[in-house]
């Protein structure tokens, strides 16, 4: 594999912004294909068509010649098409296929699970194994046979093992390499021993060195198993899932076996989308040299939130999945003394139940010392990254995170635990040598988190200080163009092994 050679890579993934999205893979799916495409790579990315993606909205169009492919599950058979759309860009033309199942997709307008209930779709197991079967199928039918096949997370983990178990059919798949990135090991796809009859592998993967952990069928194994590499999305992560069972949620010991085809590569940001420069959701727009119109933005969201005090309090959001994971119960737990001190708060997200109601409970006992909203919004993500002083994230553990790396491009001081991405991102703030880009704090407690919360707070009475914080973090950077080159640079050791 040369390095003037065209690489020509699939992207395999469950989300893709702006179509659909759940959580972080959606960005990732959309931002990291573009800049392959800036890079000189040819990208064509593959989503499921759920029934909530708008045809019109987007311009998706049939593509004639792939209608009402047939395929073959165990012993089922079924029928997918794709449809086509491009991915929205001033700069490059990327292709996608969203495969088209009225049982399986089409007739669902959420994508994993009952919106009202909460609870995932109990045929999961056989939606996203036929998604991953049909990945071999379209290869045969298109008549493009890319080098790479990117898949990502639990939901294409059966990709390599389909690969591997149909290659004989078509003997030009043998030259496919296929890479493996895993966004969050606390979602693996684990199922019970019943959805084996129909995934319709071999016996000879049906083992604990194949598909199979704790006896139960897990997705993200298989595409540890038989991928020919795997990577995650921060060199800090990695190596925290390879030395911790509970991070790893019990795959720490194949990970160890793998090291050699395992690695961790940090995420970027889209610049085009999280830019305080040309931010079309913003009131006012700024960058480094005329930081001080940042404080527009912040009137904006104490007047959204009718928050009480003065300008010169600090605001502190929160956009996150509300989860044990993100470290919401350090912040839920502690709010009556962090409601005593002079500081706001803006929270936005979605989450567990307990979570939902422990923050409605605070908003109405504080309501103008906490601003809410439960669920998403993508304008109010962008108002609370260009408007708040800071950005909280307290996670028991975090993968890579993208949310403190937009906050330090719009001047927003992120306070992170020492996890993950986050250690890879954040560093602590040294006034004697004036490096660093925000707070840290290393225990998983309420009592770190406030120390930390409140020592950022000191630190923002001195504007001078302050603001060479600010200009830390908004000269870093985050583009996914160093990214986007890591992952080329792979691409091509992976096709020279």
């Amino acid at each position: 594999m040369t390095n003037n050679k065209q690489l020509k890579v699939l992207f395999v993934t469950p989300e893709l912004v702006p179509f659909v999205k759940v959580g972080g893979v959606a960005d990732v799916s959309s931002a990291l294909p573009k800049m392959l495409a800036e890079l000189g790579c040819e990208v064509r990315v593959v989503v499921p068509k759920y029934g909530a993606v708008d045809n019109r909205k987007f311009k998706i169009h049939d593509v004639v010649r792939l209608k009402d492919i047939p395929i073959t599950i165990g012993d089922k058979d079924y029928t997918f098409s794709l449809k086509s759309s491009f991915l929205p860009s001033p700069k490059v033309r990327v292709q996608i296929y969203f495969l088209d199942n009225e049982l399986y997709f089409g007739s669902r307008k959420s994508i994993y699970g009952d919106a009202l209930s909460g609870e995932d779709y109990p045929d999961n197991d056989m939606r996203f194994a036929f998604f991953s079967h049909a990945i071999f199928e379209l290869i045969e039918k298109l008549g493009w046979q890319p080098d790479i096949i990117h898949c990502n997370d639990w939901q294409t983990g059966l990709v390599p093992a389909y690969f591997k178990a149909l290659k004989k059919r078509n003997p030009a798949s043998e030259t496919i390499k296929i890479l493996y990135t895993i966004h969050n090991f606390s979602n693996q796809g684990i199922f019970g021993k019943g959805t084996l009859k129909g995934l319709g592998l071999p016996d000879s993967m049906i083992n604990e060195n194949g598909i199979l952990h704790g006896n139960k069928v897990n997705y993200m194994k298989a595409g540890i198993q038989f991928a020919d590499f795997v990577n995650t999305v921060s060199p800090g992560y990695a190596k925290e899932v390879m030395a911790n069972k509970v991070i790893s949620s019990g795959l720490d010991e194949l990970l160890k076996k793998k090291k050699k085809k395992f690695a961790g590569l940090i995420n970027g940001i889209d610049e085009s989308d999280w830019n305080p420069k040309t931010d079309k959701f913003i009131p006012k727009r700024y960058v480094l040299k005329s930081i001080d119109e940042k404080l527009e933005n912040k009137k904006a969201l104490i007047e959204r939130f009718d928050l009480e005090g003065d300008l010169n309090e600090p605001v502190i959001g929160i956009i996150s999945r509300l989860t044990e994971e993100k470290g919401i119960d350090l912040f839920v737990d502690s709010f009556d003394k962090l409601a005593k001190m002079k500081v706001k708060f803006v929270v936005l997200g979605a989450g567990q139940k307990i979570y939902h109601t422990k923050l409605e409970k605070l908003h109405k006992q504080y309501p103008h010392k906490l601003g809410l909203l439960l669920g998403f919004d993508n304008e109010l993500a962008h108002l609370i990254e260009a408007g708040a002083d800071m950005l909280l994230m307290p996670s028991k553990y975090e993968p890579c995170g993208l949310n403190q790396m937009y906050s330090l491009v719009y001047g927003t001081i992120p306070i992170v635990r020492k996890t993950g991405g986050l250690a890879d991102t954040v560093s602590q703030f040294d006034s004697a040598k004036g490096t660093g880009n925000g707070f840290v704090f290393e225990k998983y407690t309420a009592g770190d988190m406030i120390k930390s919360i409140t020592s950022a707070m000191k630190i923002f009475e001195d504007k001078g200080t302050w603001n060479k914080i600010i200009a830390n973090g908004m000269q870093s950077d985050f583009s996914w163009k160093s990214s986007a080159r890591g992952y080329v640079e792979l691409y091509q050791n992976i096709l020279n092994q």
